[in-house]
């Protein structure tokens, strides 16, 4: 799939803007001179011209009716000012694609128009790497070769899944959204203990990072439950019983149950705008 001669506009680029455009621009899927870059901070953008040789403006324009694809990658807090300043100023056939967290596709169409194109995702900063996963969702104004440039945009970013009803890209949003930082913190978590226990911490990070990333690996080419990996490791009266015994007393899951509750909630009070 190729998105061909598309003009596409990023409005912010910020960190998962930035993912995506070298993405595509190392992937040769699209070349620079289609990307034009919409970002407030100066020093962002120099940088985004020095990497990838892509345009740059500090403001929304009227140059903006030429885009075919509109990707919306800044914070939910300032997307009314965003919406606000495209209106009148984007093609109505142009494909909105928005990274936004917790903005419903409902704001986005009645600052843009009922029928104006729009894919919602919910991608994770893995896509950095060509690694992340995204959920998204469509209206179904969106035209058969616009799914299509909808896919080729997050399959450059990794694994996508499409799903029906937008409200899951809530939950979504509290699993691989923010998945990646429970991760890091849970890693984190395992150096310091590490090094409490008196390895020296490059040692430490080293072994904690290997075993992660072959854990994963593992799970994804076994297609065991989760439940069946862990038995496989425990066995009755040793280490690893010990230690997962001290994670149910501390009650992990329930922690972990909490925390994801947490941040669903707060997607959706971002999408009402709180």
């Amino acid at each position: 799939m190729s998105l061909g001669n598309a003009p596409l506009v990023f409005i912010g680029g910020g960190v998962m803007g930035e993912a995506m455009i070298r993405r595509l621009v190392e992937g040769a899927t699209v070349a620079p001179s289609q990307i034009a870059v919409i970002e407030p901070l100066e020093e962002r953008r120099a940088a985004l011209v020095d990497r990838y040789a892509v345009q740059v403006r500090s403001e929304i324009d009227d140059a903006l009716s030429s885009a075919q694809i509109v990707v919306l990658a800044v914070k939910p807090q300032v997307m009314g000012a965003v919406l606000e300043a495209l209106q009148s100023r984007v093609h109505p056939e142009a494909l909105i694609f928005s990274i936004a967290a917790g903005i419903p596709i409902a704001r986005i169409t009645q600052a843009l128009g009922e029928q104006q194109p729009v894919v919602r995702v919910m991608p994770n900063t893995p896509a950095q790497i060509g690694a992340g996963m995204s959920v998204w969702t469509c209206t179904s104004s969106v035209r058969p070769d616009q799914r299509e440039q909808a896919l080729v945009l997050l399959r450059a970013m990794g694994e996508e899944v499409f799903v029906e009803d937008e409200h899951y890209l809530d939950m979504a949003t509290a699993l691989n959204g923010s998945g990646p930082a429970y991760v890091f913190l849970f890693m984190e978590a395992l150096v310091d203990a590490g090094v409490h226990l008196g390895l020296p911490r490059p040692v430490v990070e080293r072994l904690v990072l290997q075993t992660v990333k072959g854990s994963v690996e593992y799970a994804l080419s076994s297609r065991l439950h989760l439940a069946q990996l862990r038995n496989q490791v425990t066995s009755p009266g040793g280490t690893t019983a010990a230690a997962l015994h001290a994670f149910e007393e501390g009650q992990l899951r329930a922690v972990v149950a909490r925390a994801v509750w947490a941040a669903y909630r707060r997607s959706v009070e971002l999408g009402q705008g709180h």
